[in-house]
């Protein structure tokens, strides 16, 4: 380790103290998330402009992309009718002028003072003898004589808490000046093995680069160290759960799994048998299971969790499904409970609204009931289990950390072996970023007959054929899904409802059996209409995406999604595998008119492909990671720079060398600057280091 101030002491210095945000500034940086000098020097350049290759304002080439520097020297704002805002800006290089035109966008006038310099990206073109840029992104360079702006690489920092690029990079330049030499937590060693350079050239460069080539090299050696931090956090709580908590030896071999395969009316796929031997396997050893189960929607899942419930069940011990709501909960225990009935097994269900709800707590606390299946209802106080297992959590990205460690937590004595569920499919890097920590099992083989369901995209203008398609699918026996965004009308968002929809189609289809469901009826009330559902005493279910996991009608051949656009990817995906669940070919269409570049595109990701995987990694393309991130499993570290699907091999050696590190040294007593590192970086998080 080089001498100077590491990563973990500057996470110890407000931003405040340094030069130029003081008073307000560093409070509004504050306010940002931009707390500490060392998160002023993570908050990297988001472009570059090099100065050593623009040309004159009178040489740019008219019909190409280009970046132009200039001082502004005048900006007028017209308003020439209701609801339009014109500001014109004239720039001066010294020699010749561009003008400038943002339509509606009247925070431009503010953004560009007089006398500021300022670097326009856009489309050059003529317009009356003038060159002229439409609509260009804006960025404000500050004081024209300014050193750090002046025949060089000029970093363009995202502006933060109102705080602009100027300041920010002449506040970064003076907290570097202090800080350097930045010390380097990496072992040299691995650095040259590596190919990386130091963290001191690494933070310098990226900042302040002398050429272009510069940056990369700074921004592959940045990335890796945000990668690595995540992965040794995530090394450090696998090791913690495998080598020091105890776990249940599960007997293997009792029989109750076997009768129960035997007893279904179908074969396993190859993919089922494998998962549940992973599954045997972890729960036969004495530390506790930590395994994430993924799966299409339809390839089977609720089999293989079954298997592992019995598993349990047949040494003694009791098992608990969590799903994150009611009508999810119900689902499962209708699927599960003809399944236990097959071999003698016991179940209840227990939600916030059971009929029953002191008689189920008494026979699980007393250990009558060897499967209970419910909601959040199972973590709360007073309902204790008389010898837990197996927990099995399903949809968990809908539950927190706590919530989950909450339902393995009712057992006394050993842990209990946890299996995590998920119907979205999780892209590879995804997976070893936000559940790295868990072993992985993947459904990737769907079962014999599952027929691939046709996907169509139609307008709000071209639903006669669609309302022909659902008269055809009902007179043929058949069932329909029409799913909105909203329960009641809103005037903000003009979408259709449920409520609305439902009272609508009563009028389109009144020879036919309508019904309604949507998240705030009465439990009772939902429990009676998806009764109905199965029963085949309804046509056509009008629902909102309370349908979106766990429902199982196999007659539902059509699913129509009203105002796609406005759903997920994973959304859409889902409520695509509400239908083709049984022998009949089946139809989901998608009715939307996007107004938005990200609407279209997750519509055509989704007429393009049945493919969940795809679609995840395409719903991350679309979302970006930090919406991913910002729902994820409560306490975990964000990433700032690394992106997981451009930088998917760096988190692959950036995982080995984490991995590798803590097998050698679990507690990082022979590397105190990466175990200070991750402290002070993950601040208030650190807890999500413990929770296991």
């Amino acid at each position: 380790m080089s001498d100077g101030r590491s990563l973990a002491y500057l996470t110890g210095i407000g931003v405040e103290r340094v030069q130029g945000l003081s008073g307000a500034r560093g409070a509004d940086l504050r306010k940002a998330g931009i707390a500490t000098v060392a998160d002023l020097l993570l908050h990297t350049p988001r472009r570059y402009i090099d100065r050593s290759l623009l040309a004159p304002l009178a040489e740019l080439p008219v019909g190409e992309e280009v970046t132009a520097i200039g001082t502004v020297k005048k900006v007028a704002v017209r308003r020439p009718r209701a609801k339009m805002t014109i500001v014109e800006a004239t720039i001066f290089d010294g020699a010749s002028y561009l003008f400038a035109v943002w339509f509606n966008q009247p925070f431009r006038a503010r953004q560009l003072t007089e006398g500021s310099e300022v670097a326009l990206s856009g489309r050059i073109e003529r317009f009356r003898g003038r060159l002229q840029m439409k609509s260009p992104d804006a960025d404000v360079l500050d004081r024209p004589a300014e050193s750090l702006i002046t025949g060089r690489v000029v970093p363009v920092h995202p502006s933060a808490g109102g705080v602009g690029p100027g300041w920010l990079r002449r506040a970064i330049h003076n907290a570097l000046s202090r800080a350097r030499p930045v010390s380097d937590p990496l072992p040299a060693e691995m650095r040259e093995r590596l190919g990386l350079c130091d963290r001191d050239t690494a933070l310098f460069d990226i900042h302040f680069p002398e050429t272009m080539d510069a940056i990369g090299p700074a921004r592959q050696r940045l990335v890796f160290d945000e990668l690595f931090r995540l992965e040794v956090a995530l090394a450090i709580r696998k090791h913690r759960q495998i080598e020091e908590e105890e776990g249940i030896e599960h007997v293997l071999g009792a029989g109750l799994v076997d009768s129960f395969i035997e007893s279904l009316p179908y074969t396993l796929t190859g993919a089922q048998r494998r998962v549940i031997g992973e599954i045997q396997h972890d729960m036969a050893s004495s530390h506790p299971m930590h395994r994430l189960l993924q799966g299409e929607v339809g390839s089977g899942k609720t089999i293989v969790a079954m298997a592992a419930l019995l598993t349990g069940v047949q040494g003694g011990f009791q098992g608990a499904v969590m799903a994150p709501t009611e009508v999810l909960a119900e689902q499962h225990y209708l699927g599960l409970a003809p399944l236990a009935a097959l071999v003698g097994v016991r179940m209840a269900l227990l939600t916030g609204s059971s009929q029953d709800r002191t008689g189920v707590i008494e026979a699980v606390a007393a250990g009558t009931v060897d499967v209970v299946v419910g909601t959040h209802a199972l973590i709360q106080e007073g309902v204790g289990f008389d010898r837990l297992g197996i927990a099995v959590v399903d949809e968990q990205h809908r539950f927190g950390v706590h919530q989950r460690v909450g339902l393995r937590d009712k057992a006394d004595g050993p842990q209990p072996d946890l299996l995590i569920m998920t119907a979205t499919p999780i892209p590879r890097t995804l997976a070893m970023t936000l559940y790295g920590d868990l072993d992985v099992s993947v459904l990737d083989e769907m079962p014999a007959g599952r027929k691939e369901v046709r996907t169509i995209g139609a307008s709000a203008g071209e639903m006669g054929p669609i309302y022909d398609l659902i008269r055809t699918e009902v007179a043929a026996g058949r069932q329909a899904f029409v799913v909105c965004p909203l329960v009641e009308d809103s005037v903000k968002l003009q979408v259709a409802s449920a409520t609305a929809e439902y009272e609508r189609l009563q009028a389109v289809f009144p020879d036919l059996r309508l019904g309604l469901l949507h998240g705030q009826m009465r439990s009772a009330d939902k429990e009676s209409v998806m009764a109905e559902m199965r029963a085949g005493d309804i046509d056509v279910l009008v629902a909102t995406t309370v349908i979106e996991v766990g429902i199982d009608i196999t007659n539902a051949t059509v699913m129509v999604v009203e105002d796609a656009d406005r759903f997920g990817l994973s959304q859409l995906h889902q409520l695509r595998g509400r239908v083709g669940r049984g022998e009949h070919p089946s139809t989901c269409v998608l009715v939307a008119e996007p107004t938005t570049p990200e609407g279209e595109q997750r519509l055509a990701a989704m007429l393009a492909t049945t493919d969940g995987f795809r679609l995840a990694e395409e719903d991350l393309r679309i979302r970006k990671q930090g919406t991913v991130f910002g729902a994820r499993q409560a306490g975990m570290p964000d990433l700032r720079l690394a992106d997981i699907l451009e930088d998917t091999e760096t988190l692959i050696v950036a995982r080995r060398e984490a991995f590798g590190l803590v097998a050698d040294d679990p507690d990082l007593q022979r590397h105190p600057e990466v175990a200070a590192e991750l402290q002070a970086l993950l601040g208030g998080e650190a807890e999500w280091l413990m929770i296991s």
